[in-house]
C-alpha cells in the first residue's frame, strides 16, 4: 500500500511542479508550487517514504521540463525538504518549524547553483527571493492540504 501511495504522490508532485510554472527572469529557472507536495508528502508519508515521493516526482518534473541538469540537485534538495517536514512535523509546533524544511531545499539549491555550468553567486543569489516565496508557501500549503486529508480521512473512519 506504501508503495502505491508513493508513487501515486510523486506523480501527483511531478504534476503540480510542471503544471504552475512561472518562468524567473535572468536565471533560467522556474518558481512553482511542487513544493506544496513535497512538504505534504512529508507530513502524510513521514521521514521514511515522503522524501522518496516529493524528490522523485520533483526530479521527474525537471527531467521532463527539460531541466536535466537539475534533476539530481532537485532530488536530493526535495528529497530533504520531504524528510525534514515528515520529522518537523511529529512536533506540537509543525505550522512554526515546517518553513525549516524549506530553508533546507533552499540552502541545497543555493550551494548547488554556485557550482553549476552557467550558473554562479550571482545567479544563485537571484534565485533566493524567489525560492523563500516557494518554500513558505510549500510549508503552509503543504500544511493546510495535510490538515484537509486528515480530517476527511477521519470523517470516512466514523461513518
Amino acid at each position: 500500500m506504501k508503495a502505491f501511495l508513493v508513487i501515486i504522490l510523486a506523480g501527483a508532485t511531478a504534476a503540480l511542479t510542471i503544471v504552475v510554472r512561472v518562468p524567473i527572469p535572468g536565471t533560467g529557472g522556474y518558481f512553482n508550487f511542487g513544493d506544496i507536495a513535497v512538504v505534504f508528502c512529508g507530513l502524510f508519508l513521514g521521514m521514511k517514504y515522503g522524501p522518496v515521493a516529493g524528490g522523485v516526482g520533483s526530479a521527474l518534473a525537471d527531467i521532463i521540463g527539460g531541466f536535466f541538469i537539475f534533476a539530481p540537485v532537485t532530488l536530493v534538495a526535495k528529497g530533504l525538504e520531504g524528510f525534514l517536514a515528515g520529522f518537523l512535523g511529529q512536533f506540537k509546533m509543525k505550522l512554526v518549524l515546517l518553513p525549516l524544511a524549506g530553508f533546507a531545499m533552499m540552502a541545497v539549491y543555493f550551494v548547488s547553483e554556485v557550482f553549476l555550468p552557467g550558473m554562479g553567486v550571482a545567479s544563485a543569489l537571484s534565485e533566493l527571493p524567489f525560492n523563500l516565496i516557494q518554500a513558505i508557501a510549500g510549508a503552509f500549503g503543504g500544511y493546510l492540504v495535510y490538515a484537509a486529508v486528515m480530517r476527511a480521512l477521519k470523517k470516512k473512519e466514523v461513518r
